[in-house]
């Protein structure tokens, strides 16, 4: 720096300590004018500056008052220095005037008691290059930051973003307890370059102590160690920490989880952890409310108990009364009660027992099931995970014609990735999931297997996403059966809310000739759907969409034989509760011949 800017920084050093000293106080005046003035800068230099000053924050939160100003002009040399160097200006020179006097000149016992203007001068001087931006020693795999390298403009953050980077590289193999030893900084001002140096300390490579517990109430500590899975003994790794906190926030039962490493290392260079938890509440419950014209009010609700047996078990009993007050069909309801067990067989995986009944109108048929099953979910990473189980399935299907029973046995497999930023309200990322189901057919049904997809895509632009692209695929189809062996577990129907707004609730199947006298409109064996949406946000908290979807349902697998499409399309509104958007929309029918009137939506959360 300059003799000039030394002196003021080193008068501003000693004023800051004997502010607090001031015995009177000063009196309150309106401060007439501040203004921050860059001769030579450029406006993001001198929006940098702005936002670092505190006269400017002071002027903002109307503190007017000649002693916090006096406070704040003496603060500022620093901050505006630190807002130089962080911009890569190491040859500035600061003034700031108040009425007329340099600030750093006014012994703080002779603070004015009032102040009219203050006038702050930033002369910046020439930006400086990095000559030599170096690091020693450099642990293989370290990715430093782009801005620290020969040539580039000496940010000072880029310095301290380099630091942070080296110490992580030596961490992610292994070396715990690395640190910045020091660092060499050399400014040329003939030629305005940068030489730097950080020196590390990588000290011993370090393996995993143990994992000492606190906070828990009602968890058992063998059950917590086992979700944990804390790998004792393996060379440290600070992405085994995280994961160890994902596996016990994923049971639901914490409200935090809080890892920290020991300060001193143990024998053997070993470093024990420290787990700190606080539980959630045991019980929860919620309810839900969706309507459309045609479907009617579906009402459902649940409660959950996060910790049943002491070792995260999360029990969950659900119902729904569905098609309330909606035309040619009768009530709907379910009822489920479903159990998981995380960490069960393996750390990775949850384990699960569910049974549910249920009576589901679709069109022409109404069908009662009961089904029992247990699996297993299997997480692979923070965002794949599979699912594999086994169900039985007992359903009466009934039409105009009669009735069936179907009895299956089925073995469900699912694999599931999703990137998305937000799965209630998405702006970027994707989704997809592939469902494969075997099923062994007793007492006159069909054997086969179902093969279904669903995969999403979002994107957003302009400021801060306010628009976002949003489209689904759905693809389905079955192999095996006929379709009048099929279970209708297996079906495939297109309309509504899941699939196409515009068109009436799963309105689009394929017609099945009973008699010579009956025909009744069935499930298909294949099926795809299309839905793309335009969602822009209008204010903070309201949203408007644009929507078209569209399905085709045939009679036979692999989309072969008769099928037909139908589509729709429409507007909607959305407001954001905080935890997902509440959802309204309007939609027509387009093409096809399901449906002829305006349908409307409202529920919580996007329609997909």
């Amino acid at each position: 720096m300059k003799s000039e800017s030394t002196g003021l920084m080193k008068a501003a050093g000693l004023a800051l300590c004997c502010t607090a000293f001031l015995a009177t106080p000063a009196s309150v005046d309106a401060l007439d004018s501040l203004t921050i003035i860059v001769p030579s800068g450029s406006e993001e230099l001198a929006s940098s500056l702005e936002n670092a000053s505190l006269l400017k924050l002071a002027e903002r939160d109307k503190l007017t008052d000649a002693q916090s100003l006096f406070a704040a002009a003496r603060a500022d040399y620093g901050r505006l220095l630190g807002a130089l160097y962080a911009e890569g200006y190491y040859s500035g020179v600061i003034r700031i005037e108040i009425d007329g006097r340099e600030a750093a000149t006014i012994a703080p016992l002779d603070a004015p008691r009032s102040i009219n203007t203050i006038r702050v001068t930033v002369q910046p001087g020439t930006r400086f290059t990095f000559a030599k931006a170096r690091m020693k020693p450099y642990a293989k795999g370290t990715k430093l930051p782009p801005a620290y390298g020969d040539t580039k403009p000496a940010y000072s953050t880029a310095i301290v973003d380099a630091a942070r980077a080296g110490v992580e590289g030596w961490r992610n193999i292994g070396h715990a307890k690395a640190q910045v030893s020091g660092q060499k900084i050399i400014a040329d001002h003939r030629t305005a370059t940068l030489d730097t140096e950080i020196l590390l300390a990588p000290g011993p490579r370090v393996r995993f102590g143990q994992m000492q517990v606190s906070g828990q109430k009602r968890m058992r500590l063998d059950r917590i160690e086992k979700i944990a899975g804390f790998p004792t003994g393996e060379v440290f790794d600070p992405k085994e920490l995280e994961t160890v906190a994902k596996r016990l926030r994923r049971t639901g039962v914490f409200r935090s989880v809080a890892l920290t490493e020991a300060e001193v290392l143990g024998p053997g260079d070993t470093l024990d952890v420290d787990l700190t938890l606080a539980e959630e509440a045991l019980r929860r419950f919620g309810f839900g409310i969706e309507a459309s014209t045609s479907d009617g009010v579906n009402l459902s609700g649940y409660w959950l108990h996060r910790n049943l047996l002491g070792g995260a078990e999360r029990l969950r009993v659900d119902g729904a009364v569905e098609r309330i007050g909606a035309t040619d069909t009768d009530l709907g309801y379910s009822l489920g009660v479903r159990i998981d067990r995380p960490a069960t067989p393996v750390t990775d995986a949850d384990a699960f027992v569910a049974a549910r009944a249920e009576r589901t109108e679709i069109v022409d048929l109404s069908v009662d099931s009961f089904s029992l099953s247990f699996g297993l979910t299997r997480y692979l990473n923070d965002r794949l995970f599979a699912e594999a189980g086994l169900s039985y399935i007992h359903a009466t299907a009934k039409d105009a014609a009669g009735s069936k029973n179907f009895d299956v046995l089925a073995f469900p497999t699912a694999l599931t990735w999703d990137s998305r930023d937000n799965p209630t309200d998405a702006r970027k990322g994707y989704y997809l999931r592939a469902d494969i189901t075997p099923f062994l057919g007793f007492n006159g049904t069909g054997s086969g297997g179902q093969f279904k997809t669903d995969a999403r895509a979002y994107r957003g632009f302009g400021a801060e996403d306010r628009f976002v692209l949003a489209g689904r695929f759905q693809l389905g189809t079955l192999a095996g059966p006929d379709l009048a062996d099929t279970p209708p577990e297996f079906l495939f129907f297109s309309g509504g809310g899941g699939s196409v707004r515009g068109q009436p609730y799963q309105s689009l199947g394929v017609p099945v000739t009973k008699s010579a006298t009956i025909t009744v409109q069935s499930g298909g064996l294949s099926f795809i759907g299309l839905s793309g949406e335009l969602r822009a946000d209008i204010t903070e908290k309201i949203g408007a969409v644009a929507f078209y979807d569209a399905g085709f349902v045939s009679d036979e697998g692999l989309w072969g034989g008769n099928g037909s499409w139908h589509s729709g399309a429409g507007l909607g509104l959305r407001y954001d509760t905080g935890i997902g958007p509440i959802r309204f929309d309007v939609g027509l029918p387009v093409s096809g011949d399901t449906g002829d009137g305006v349908q409307l939506y409202v529920g919580i959360g996007q329609a997909f």
